[in-house]
């Protein structure tokens, strides 16, 4: 019976849908469009990973392109004045996200800020992070924790050391190991992996399971070009994220909870500052609003830094002489008396240049968080229906030959005397816009800070003559590149300070 009501819902959608394009006039003033197939679009043209294809169209058909993806329009931008035009002129009407199954489920009613609909909550959401998280005041108090972190790391790769003579170890555990303990350390005061258990296999399936639980993409899924298919429940994928929903719910409520219990307040951490925001102001200060903060920091501040940080070495590794380069500027400037800081940041403009140009190459969401149209407008020419996805192919402008000499050569000279507003929309890593990622700073110091204090610390080399390959293969993340494996030892002129940690 119930294979009968599928089979039946599958049909009137397609009738549905054939009425549809039978009577629905096309725009005639679209960009430009590959041929389509009924019902499933453009779908067939798309091959992993999915940012190098849609770059693949947009060199046929221009940087402008409209695509179907079964159900929904789609427009792709591929170059800075495409991406400007959608961001000036028309940044209030692509301030909304797309609807989807993700954000119904797993944003708590999509109060999560960056996949909020634009408007009053949208501001007040901002607001809040803006004010309690990424200002001035709040990032120089947790730049703290950051360094605190980074120095438990440093222990931890120097134990490893001393005791592994094969001195080979998975850069993305200890990237990954660092953003998450400090995420948590902001969230609630404390690390979600201790030091003891940072080096055994139970601190790994510790990470994992964190993982697992509050890093979820949030980007459409199959469902959500193809409703019929969340009728009737495909593949499990709705009931597995109400699941994931439920477990993340019971985490997140948890860490709440203990935190109200507690008697003292002598850790300023997040948690703590947002309940004694809702203590004045519980109308808008929900627990699902608190929660939902929480998981923004996890969702967008652990796998993207550590990815960055993963691929920022992996580059280094390749290019040795630019290794050697910061490393000569840190000693420069910091010395082998004490270690890499917060503060130290801003006289290593060349470190800086090294983490841009990472950023550059391997933006950590190469399509950047969609944005949806609320009304028709005009984007270089063409009407753009209401309605419409648009999705930033980030990973394109970024290796726009028109726009950057040698766009596929790791050269952090580029960036030298960086300047955000001399580099315009061709440079946008963290978005664009009034929906731009607000933690953009906070993300790059640390890092940079991060991989400043393990270049100062300890010498790092490929486990052989080949060159590094992560090779990233499927999906709209970079995290799904291969793990990167080097051989580190410690510097000789740091040993004594790293024994005294």
């Amino acid at each position: 019976m119930e294979n009968l009501f599928s089979y039946l819902a599958f049909f009137f959608f397609f009738i549905i849908l054939i009425i549809k394009l039978l009577y629905q006039y096309p725009n005639p003033n679209l960009p430009p469009s590959p041929f389509s197939l009924p019902i499933i679009g453009h779908f067939h043209l798309l091959k992993q990973p999915v940012y190098q294809s849609l770059e693949t169209l947009s060199l046929k058909y221009g940087p402008l392109l409209f695509l179907k993806f079964g159900s929904r329009p789609v427009l792709v931008v591929s170059s800075p004045s495409a991406v400007e035009e959608c961001f000036t002129k028309n940044d209030i009407i692509f301030a909304n996200r797309p609807r989807t199954m993700a954000g119904d489920i797993l944003t708590y009613n999509s109060t999560a800020p960056a996949w909020a609909p634009y408007g009053h909550l949208w501001r007040n959401l901002r607001r809040i992070v803006n004010i309690q998280i990424f200002s001035k005041k709040s990032l120089q108090n947790f730049s703290i924790m950051w360094e605190e972190e980074v120095h438990s790391l440093l222990r931890l790769v120097f134990k490893v050391s001393e005791r592994d003579s094969q001195k080979k170890v998975e850069f993305r555990y200890f990237s990954s190991l660092l953003m998450f303990n400090v995420m948590m350390r902001m969230v609630t005061g404390d690390p979600c992996v201790g030091e003891e258990a940072a080096s055994t296999d139970l601190g790994k399936q510790q990470l994992k399971d964190m993982k697992g639980i509050l890093f979820a993409f949030l980007s459409m899924n199959i469902c959500d070009y193809f409703p019929i298919l969340r009728w009737v429940g495909y593949k499990g994928l709705e009931k597995n994220m109400l699941r994931l929903g439920l477990r993340r719910d019971r985490f997140l409520s948890i860490l709440i909870e203990h935190i109200k219990q507690m008697k003292t307040a002598e850790k300023r951490t997040l948690i703590r500052t947002l309940l004694s925001l809702q203590e004045s102001e519980s109308e808008f200060y929900s627990d699902d609003v608190v929660k939902s903060i929480v998981l923004m920091m996890f969702a967008a501040g652990t796998d993207t830094t550590a990815t960055t940080m993963e691929w920022a070495m992996s580059l280094l590794l390749n290019h040795p002489e630019v290794l050697q380069k910061v490393k000569a500027e840190i000693d420069n400037q910091v010395g082998h008396k004490r270690l890499l800081n917060d503060s130290d940041l801003v006289k290593l403009p060349y470190l800086r240049s090294v983490v841009n140009e990472t950023l550059r190459l391997y933006p950590p969401t190469p399509l950047l968080l969609p944005h949806c149209s609320a009304e028709d407008c005009t984007v270089g020419g063409y009407t753009i229906p209401e309605g419409t996805t648009l999705l930033v192919n980030a990973w394109a402008v970024h290796r726009d030959p028109r726009n950057w000499e040698e766009p596929n050569s790791f050269k952090p000279e580029r960036f030298e005397g960086f300047n955000g507003e001399r580099e315009g929309f061709r440079f946008i890593p963290f978005g664009i816009g009034r929906r731009a990622c607000p933690g953009a700073g906070m993300g790059h110091r640390i890092v940079s800070l991060g991989l400043g204090a393990l270049i100062q610390c300890f010498d790092w080399e490929r486990l052989d003559k080949e060159m590094v390959d992560m090779s990233p293969a499927s999906g709209f993340l970079l995290s799904k590149a291969k793990p990167l494996e080097a051989l580190r030892s410690p510097r000789h002129s740091l040993e004594n300070l790293l024994s005294q940690l």
